[in-house]
């Protein structure tokens, strides 16, 4: 549809693991979609990457095929523990607050 207008797309990738769901993006438009990277971007938030088991890799402002099979969208074990509502260790502080109940 974009492409039918003349319009350009940037996919929005910013700040919270987003950049390892649309990379695959990027790869697919060179190989079989516009054959360059004249014109092309995607966003790129440099955060969060640590969760990932495959984090995203850029290289001279572009996004690096990744080294493992699948999206790179698997997030460490320990993350998905610490992090998990409401039991995971991150929240613990949070729980335990007394709710004011005036």
């Amino acid at each position: 549809m974009a492409a039918k207008m003349g319009v350009p797309v940037c996919p929005h990738a910013g700040g919270v693991g987003l950049c390892e769901f649309v990379q695959h993006l990027s790869a697919f438009d060179y190989l079989r979609v516009s054959r360059t990277m004249q014109d092309r971007v995607i966003e790129y938030v440099d955060h969060l990457h640590e969760h990932f088991a495959d984090p995203v890799r850029i290289r001279r402002g572009h996004y690096l095929m990744p080294q493992t099979p699948g999206y790179s969208i698997q997030v460490k074990q320990d993350c998905l523990e610490r992090y998990s509502f409401p039991d995971g260790e991150a929240w613990a502080s949070l729980t335990q607050m007394p709710v004011d109940s005036e």
